[in-house]
């Protein structure tokens, strides 16, 4: 496999960087779902992943001329697929049961809080290497960041139902781990995130089939519900599968808290939530880690572009 160019590192950052803003506005819309039907986390994560896949699926046949040759799949690159798929459906189910159970601060917190600790533990065991200094230092700014921007308003519960549903949400960052570290060894040419939102409806199936499959009657319900599926699921998950194919995993695990973020900034204006001030510092943070980051890329970037015979 080839090493990464300097621009296809700086533009698989940007990516990484819309996926996150793309995913902060799903826990928003989950709950208006939930608010407006009868649907429950599994079915939501269900209708999520499906819907994901059909919309995947079209853009998959409607480009299917301009295409090359059929990309080999070795036996090493399908159980990549396998494992994005089975961390996808289980990423999707705990989270949003973690949100019914804890609420979204306490989920998020949780969820997106132990990713980047797992992906980097995971990409160690794996033989990728320890996380580089910087990459640490950014991960500890994040993580403060995070826990004061939605710690503030997870101060006052308390109680059986959030130690369960923080429970939930680790099973939930330990699936996007999985689909983390696993997403960035499959190479260009794979329709990764069709065969990911493809594999993990089916897994999620059987289990709804089995409890019964509820439709929403409610408009609006039905139009936030394909939005779920289209804008924060298929859209933003291409994003990020092609991203992380040039940004190193626990780099793009750290990206990623900005979702959180977004979401509290969307809570604030459309649900009139207000900002502690340690809730605002704490955004402050997160941005600043994420920021570091990118310039850290870009002085990469230019070093490798003055060395010599680059």
């Amino acid at each position: 496999m080839s090493t990464p160019s300097p621009r296809g590192s700086s533009r698989g950052f940007l990516l990484v960087v819309l996926a996150a803003l793309c995913w902060g506005t799903s826990g928003i819309s989950g709950r208006v779902v939930a608010d407006r039907s009868d649907l429950s986390a599994l079915d939501i994560a269900w209708y999520r992943l499906a819907i994901g896949a059909l919309a995947l699926l079209a853009a998959w046949a409607a480009t299917s001329r301009r295409r090359g040759p059929a990309v080999r799949v070795p036996r090493p690159v399908a159980v990549r697929l396998g494992l994005i798929a089975a961390g996808l459906a289980g990423y999707q189910l705990a989270y949003f049961t973690a949100v019914e159970r804890a609420g979204v601060a306490i989920a998020t917190l949780v969820a997106l809080g132990l990713a980047p600790l797992l992906v980097a533990v995971g990409g160690a065991l794996l033989g990728h290497g320890r996380p580089q200094r910087a990459t640490l230092v950014a991960l500890g700014v994040a993580l403060v960041g995070l826990t004061l921007l939605v710690g503030v308003s997870a101060g006052a519960d308390s109680g059986t139902a959030v130690l369960l549903g923080a429970l939930v949400a680790t099973g939930s960052a330990l699936g996007y781990a999985v689909v983390t570290v696993a997403g960035g060894g499959v190479p260009a040419g794979v329709p990764v995130t069709l065969v990911g939102f493809a594999g993990g409806a089916l897994l999620l199936t059987p289990v709804v089939l089995a409890q019964g499959v509820s439709v929403p009657d409610d408009g609006t319900a039905l139009a936030v519900l394909l939005y779920l599926g289209l804008v924060p699921s298929a859209l933003a998950y291409g994003l990020f599968f092609t991203g992380v194919r040039t940004v190193p995993g626990a780099v793009a695990s750290i990206v990623t808290l900005l979702e959180p973020l977004t979401a509290t900034a969307l809570a604030t204006a459309f649900l009139g939530e207000r900002l502690e001030p340690a809730a605002v510092a704490g955004g402050a943070l997160l941005l600043a880690a994420v920021a570091g980051l990118y310039v850290r890329e870009l002085g990469r970037r230019a070093e490798r572009v003055a060395a010599p015979g680059a």
